[in-house]
């Protein structure tokens, strides 16, 4: 059995001129219910609720407004529901809907509860259905668009895959519409310069384009989940997916697989500052795998407090890793540069030899 998180776009599922395409989503809903028949299990992270309220709201267009957002997305949702409800009724299938917010990703507690509910739902063989609260997120707490909700979520739920249904085909060796363009079958590593052949933004619909797309599947592939682009547009294509063949672009994941721990403290939770690291820090802290002592540090950045996740980064700024902090960025702006004999000499009192014990940071 594989566990796959499938992400559908806002392109493949509506337009505002048209509002949703349930002709095309019913085309999905089969194809993703013959992959579930073969004993695999699907979570699908769907965009489309703003796109489908557009119609209702008489817009011809994605509106900046954050509370027409809102509102659009409030309208668009239940019909969006509506119709995947409708279509999986048709396979003999039930769907469950799940909204979620960055707060909820980023609370550990609450992080935990929303697996607890997607491996339940799976377990009694309902498809859950993701999609981003856009009628109550504000920006603060967006995710900023749903590829990266679905990289979360392959994390959250330890998804085998990774897939991303596009209105493109996959990752293109040059802009699409030059002549002798190719698509890219296979990427090994995620490079500034494959980063830079993703170039654009988002359409009139969506909030992602090809780029947001390849920082999801670095993302995924960092946790050790292997990711594909491909057409959404083109039905059977997840049959010949897991049939071993290469219908779009597909990311090779790190060997060594993140846990659920290590995986939301790389990606789920908001980093609150940043500690600068000598080269001796950098070295223990990837290649020795030790914990981070204060005198390795350098500079801070941040206003944080014991307990927040902050980002370690080489003193370029270059973000080697992230992690619970035992001290607070007041108490580090003493104690940086310093031997752990020393803390307690310099604060009066001391919490731990450690600055980021090695359990509660991950290398990214």
């Amino acid at each position: 059995m594989k566990r796959l998180v499938i992400k559908i776009g806002s392109n493949i599922l509506a337009s505002p001129e048209h509002g949703l395409n349930t002709r095309r989503l019913r085309a999905i809903a089969k194809d993703i219910s013959e992959v579930i028949d073969r004993e695999n299990q699907a979570v699908i992270v769907s965009s489309g609720a703003v796109a489908a309220g557009l119609k209702k709201l008489g817009l011809k267009g994605k509106p900046q407004d954050i509370r027409l957002k809102q509102a659009a997305a409030a309208i668009g949702q239940s019909s969006l529901m509506w119709a995947y409800e409708k279509c999986f009724a048709d396979f003999n299938k039930k769907v469950a809907q799940v909204l979620l917010t960055r707060d909820d990703i980023s609370n550990r507690l609450r992080y935990i509860n929303a697996k607890n509910t997607l491996l339940t739902l799976m377990s009694y063989g309902v498809i859950p259905l993701i999609n981003e609260n856009d009628p109550i997120a504000v920006d603060e707490i967006k995710f900023g668009d749903n590829d990266m909700l679905a990289a979360l979520t392959a994390s959250l739920v330890e998804a085998d895959m990774l897939i991303i249904l596009s209105d493109v085909e996959g990752l293109y060796s040059k802009d699409p519409a030059q002549k002798g363009a190719k698509i890219i079958r296979q990427v090994s590593e995620i490079t500034p310069e494959i980063e830079k052949l993703a170039g654009g933004s988002g359409s009139s619909v969506g909030t992602g384009g090809m780029f947001s797309k390849i920082l999801a599947a670095r993302q995924a592939t960092n946790h050790g989940i292997p990711v594909v682009i491909m057409s959404g547009k083109k039905s059977r294509l997840l049959k010949k997916l897991l049939d071993g063949n290469e219908p779009g672009t597909y990311f090779k994941p790190k060997k060594q697989r993140m846990s659920s721990k290590q995986g939301w403290i790389a990606y789920g939770v908001k980093s609150k500052g940043v500690i600068y690291l000598d080269d001796g820090a950098v070295k223990a802290l990837v290649t020795l795998g030790r914990s981070l002592l204060p005198s390795g540090i350098t500079k801070i950045e941040g206003d944080f407090e014991v307990g927040d996740y902050v980002r370690c980064v080489t003193k370029e700024g270059r973000k080697i890793a992230k992690g619970l902090t035992n001290y607070s960025s007041k108490d580090l702006e003493h104690i940086k540069g310093k031997k752990t004999s020393e803390i307690e000499k310099v604060l009066g009192y001391k919490y731990s030899d450690e600055v980021i014990h090695r359990g509660n940071l991950v290398v990214i």
